[in-house]
C-alpha cells in the first residue's frame, strides 16, 4: 500500500512568498518548481498528479513535499553538500611574481573549483580584491597622545571650543574634457578618463566638534604664513573669553617656529597633536571625505575660483544644518584593534624576513 503523501497547510503569508517565487522572473527553475509543488499539494492535489502535472517523478514531489512540512520555506533551499571541506588555510599570500589573489588564480593554485573558492570567500567575508590602505603609528608617545585627542572629544573641557583642524593641501582643480552623459534608466553616471588641470588650491578648515560647523579659509599654497593667517581668522572669528582646544596633525607648518612664538602670544590657543601616522583621529578628515566625494572629485571645473565658490557654497550649506561628526566607538576598544593590528603586521614582516 502506497505511503501517504505529507498534507500541506499554508498560512497566508507563506502562499504569498511561495506565489512571489514562481513570478518571479529571476527565480532559478528549481526554486519555482519547489514552489509549484508545494502550492499544488496545498492545494489537496496528490503526489502522482502533480509529478504528471509538473513532468517530474513522483519521488522529487514526495522528497519537496516532506522538506516544506518539516522546515517551512528553508526547507525549500539546498542542504549544503557533504564531502572533504575546502582546505585553503595555507593560500593565503600570493605566489611570487603577483601581488594579489584572483577567484581563478587561487583556484589553479590550490587546486580547487573556482566556485569553492568564491564559497569560502562568502563564508568568510573576504575580499582581497579590495584594498584598503592603512598605516600603524610606530610613535612611542602614542597612548598619551590618543587618549588626550579622544578625551577632549569624549569629555570637552568647560568654556572652550574643540576644533579639528587641517589643510585639504594642493587639491586638484579638474575640468574633463567633455560633459558626462545624461542619465537614464539602467545607464550610471559617466565621465571622461581624461581632464586638464587648471591649478591647485588649498582649504584650511576647522570643525567645531560640539556644532559640526566650519570655520574655513582658502589659499593658493599651503605656507605656514596661509596657516598664522588662518589661526589669526579663528581669533576673530571666536568668543574672546573662550579658551580653543585645536588638533592637529604633525605637518610641519603646524610645529613652524612663527607658529610657536605667535601661539605663545594668544594663551587661550592649545595645540593637541595626533600621534604619527594617526590623522584618521582627527574628525575634520571625515569631512574632508565628503567634501571630496560630493564636491571635488564629482565636479568639472574650468578654474581655481570656480571650484573655491563650488567649497564655499557646500560649506555656506552645511553650515546652515550642521551634522556633528561623533566618536562611537570605545577608546579601550579602538587600543585593542590597534594592537592586533601591529601583532599582525609583525608576523607579516617576519614571514616576509623568512622568505
Amino acid at each position: 500500500m502506497p505511503k501517504a503523501a505529507t498534507p500541506i497547510t499554508l498560512t497566508q503569508t507563506q502562499r504569498a512568498e511561495l506565489q512571489k517565487l514562481v513570478r518571479a522572473a529571476r527565480s532559478p527553475q528549481h526554486t519555482v518548481l519547489r514552489a509549484r509543488i508545494v502550492l499544488r499539494a496545498h492545494d489537496g492535489e496528490d503526489n502522482t498528479a502533480i509529478a504528471a502535472a509538473l513532468q517530474v517523478g513522483a519521488n522529487t514531489v514526495a522528497k519537496w513535499r516532506g522538506r516544506f512540512a518539516r522546515a517551512g520555506l528553508a526547507g525549500l533551499s539546498d542542504a549544503a553538500r557533504r564531502g572533504r571541506p575546502t582546505r585553503l588555510s595555507e593560500v593565503t599570500r600570493p605566489p611570487k611574481g603577483r601581488a594579489r589573489w584572483s577567484v581563478r588564480s587561487m583556484a589553479r593554485h590550490a587546486g580547487v573549483s573556482k566556485s569553492a573558492v568564491q564559497q569560502l570567500w562568502a563564508r568568510n567575508d573576504l575580499k582581497p580584491n579590495r584594498p584598503r590602505t592603512f598605516k600603524v603609528s610606530n610613535d612611542p608617545l602614542f597612548e598619551p597622545k590618543f587618549w588626550d585627542v579622544i578625551g577632549l572629544c569624549l569629555n570637552p573641557p568647560h568654556k572652550a571650543l574643540v576644533l579639528c583642524c587641517d589643510e585639504k593641501s594642493q587639491c586638484q582643480v579638474l575640468e574633463r574634457t567633455q560633459p558626462g552623459l545624461p542619465l537614464g534608466i539602467g545607464y550610471i553616471r559617466t565621465r571622461t578618463h581624461d581632464y586638464t588641470r587648471p591649478g591647485t588650491v588649498t582649504l584650511f578648515a576647522a570643525l567645531n566638534y560640539l556644532e559640526g560647523k566650519i570655520l574655513h579659509q582658502s589659499a593658493p599654497r599651503h605656507r605656514h604664513q596661509k596657516w598664522l593667517q588662518f589661526l589669526r581668522h579663528l581669533d576673530a572669528e571666536t568668543p574672546p573669553d573662550l579658551d580653543l582646544h585645536l588638533i592637529l596633525d604633525n605637518y610641519a607648518t603646524h610645529k613652524h617656529a612663527k607658529v610657536r612664538a605667535w601661539i605663545a602670544r594668544h594663551p587661550r590657543f592649545h595645540l593637541h597633536f595626533t600621534p604619527t601616522a594617526s590623522s584618521w583621529l582627527n574628525l575634520v578628515e571625515r569631512f574632508f571625505a565628503d567634501l571630496t566625494a560630493d564636491v571635488v572629485r564629482a565636479g568639472s571645473f574650468g578654474s581655481v575660483p570656480a571650484l573655491v565658490a563650488a567649497m564655499e557654497t557646500y560649506l555656506a550649506e552645511r553650515n546652515l544644518a550642521p551634522k556633528p561628526y561623533r566618536w562611537r566607538a570605545q577608546g579601550a576598544d579602538i587600543l585593542a584593534k590597534l594592537h592586533r593590528a601591529r601583532k599582525s603586521l609583525e608576523n607579516v614582516e617576519s614571514l616576509t624576513r623568512g622568505t
